[in-house]
């Protein structure tokens, strides 16, 4: 729906890849970050303007430690701060963003202060980031609840979405984003495989499909075609450099693969039994029944009834032992490789 595409102030490199992004890519909004500075603002907003649906994502700090250690200033300039910003903001762009960063370590009062700033300075979307990755799950829920009990006449008269953009220090961004969805966000900001600063961000394709898998639950829906999250994470982990761990999630190697006996038996009975989405339905590839030494007679059995091989209950026991002793580095028996071993 919404593509960050970069912080155009930062360097010339990044104000024109989101220039072009802008000119190139139509369907969502196409969003640029700013500072809460004037000179951010214009940056931006020279960048996001030649999108059919601009916006402009403005923050400043809001946490105690920040405002005294980082910004210096006093919480009252922090508000003047929000309110020339975003009306600044909205004198160019008509959809508006702003985050209050540090947000899950700033004091409800104030919290609730700028979030009302911020709304009537003409803010469309308010985002809460956990910056550092210090929230708890039921704490981020709380915080979202907080604000529609606090604010929530306010949020539907002015039509405002509430957002949330976790970051993964303490490994609880896809779970904070969720609590907070289930608290009222409508909006989460996550990133394919989790990449981001230090620990990364929620990541995308877990965010998708537990609401689409869990939808009985969560009862939300997401326009995002899960056919191609396998496909685009391949294609950034590829640019980037950044490999996906092979027990991830969604889109790593194992996320579909059974070695267990117990499992590939029940897999290949019944799908079902042992995979709670379809791997087709994410565009994944690779090997349902990886053979290793926790393998069982029905997946090797499988495998080469597959390619046209049925030996008889001798030979499969020896395989069996083949693969148990395998001297090879690696911890698994490729398709490849037990085919050759039953030439042997």
């Amino acid at each position: 729906d919404v593509i960050e595409a970069g912080f155009p102030v930062s360097s010339e490199e990044d104000f024109n890849a989101v220039k072009r992004i802008a000119q190139k890519v139509k369907g969502p909004v196409i969003c640029g970050l700013s500072r809460a500075l004037e000179k951010d603002i214009e940056r931006c907003y020279e960048a996001i303007k030649y999108s059919d649906r601009p916006r402009i994502h403005t923050f400043i700090a809001t946490s105690k430690i920040h405002i005294k250690e980082k910004l210096k200033m006093t919480p009252s300039e922090v508000l003047e701060t929000i309110r020339k910003s975003i009306k600044y903001a909205k004198s160019l762009c008509p959809e508006v963003e702003f985050s209050l960063e540090d947000a899950t370590r700033t004091e409800y009062p104030f919290m609730i202060k700028v979030v009302k700033t911020a709304i009537l300075s003409g803010a469309n979307i308010i985002n809460i980031p956990d910056t550092v990755g210090y929230a708890l799950p039921f704490e981020m829920k709380d915080r979202i609840e907080h604000i529609f009990n606090r604010l929530g006449d306010l949020i539907k008269e002015k039509n405002v979405q509430i957002s949330v953009h976790c970051h993964n220090d303490l490994g609880n961004a896809v779970a904070n984003s969720l609590a907070a969805v289930e608290a009222g966000a409508s909006q989460v900001e996550c990133t394919i495989n989790g990449i981001g600063e230090r620990a990364g961000n929620a990541s995308s394709e877990e965010v998708v499909m537990n609401l689409v898998t869990r939808k009985d639950y969560y009862k939300k829906c997401t326009h995002v075609k899960t056919r191609l999250l396998c496909p685009t994470s391949n294609i950034v982990s590829n640019l980037t450099g950044l490999l996906v761990q092979r027990n991830k999630a969604i889109v790593g190697k194992n996320a579909f693969a059974h070695e267990a006996g117990i499992h590939q038996a029940g897999i290949i009975a019944c799908r079902d039994t042992y995979e709670i989405m379809k791997s087709e339905d994410l565009g994944w590839k690779g090997e349902h029944l990886v053979i290793g030494k926790h393998s069982g007679r029905n997946a090797i059995k499988k495998i080469l009834s597959d390619n046209g091989i049925n030996p008889d209950n001798n030979k499969i026991s020896c395989l069996i032992k083949k693969v148990k002793s395998f001297k090879g580095k690696k911890r698994y028996v490729t398709h490849k490789e037990l085919l050759e071993m039953i030439k042997t």
